[in-house]
């Protein structure tokens, strides 16, 4: 918990916005790492990566149940400029981040944006096929082919779904 704290913080923060929800937010993310604790696999990804994807989740939930939805940018804003994420870095995940990032840049915009709409804010594709004017299989498949990108430039292997993961 001290290590990653402050990730989980300025996390809960960006999303949630309000002191009181994001320490309760936190305890609650911690709950779920400690819950999900056996299923972490330092050959699939970093610590902060594993905490990191547990807390996005977790608060993504948390504000679409209370009726919100994480408003960190406006849809318009993706239509003029890429946006890329803020990624926070910890200590050993520095690196980390800084490679991810720099294979986000060299994406396409149209890629970069709706990757970091659906992934680092939370929207979900039928809110950016709005947002941007754009067919929602469009949006699917830029996420899609976004992905595959990032994966290839990470050389990331994708883990199968229904595979025995231990």
């Amino acid at each position: 918990m001290d290590r990653y704290r402050d990730l989980v913080w300025a996390l809960a923060m960006r999303y949630l916005r309000n002191n009181a929800d994001a320490e309760d937010a936190v305890q609650e993310v911690f709950i779920d790492v400690w819950r999900s604790a056996a299923r972490y696999d330092s050959s699939i990804a970093s610590e902060a990566t594993f905490i990191g994807t547990i807390a996005r989740r977790r608060l993504i939930d948390r504000v679409r149940g209370n009726g919100r939805r994480p408003l960190m940018v406006t849809l318009d804003d993706a239509q003029h400029a890429p946006l890329l994420p803020t990624i926070l870095a910890t200590g050993e995940s520095d690196a980390e981040v800084l490679i991810i990032e720099e294979a986000l840049r060299s994406l396409a915009t149209t890629y970069q944006n709706v990757l970091c709409l659906s992934l680092w804010e939370g929207f979900t594709h039928q809110q950016i096929s709005k947002g941007l004017d754009l067919p929602i299989g469009t949006v699917k498949s830029r996420v899609r082919r976004g992905l595959i990108r990032l994966r290839t430039l990470l050389d990331v292997t994708p883990v199968r779904q229904g595979a025995d993961l231990q």
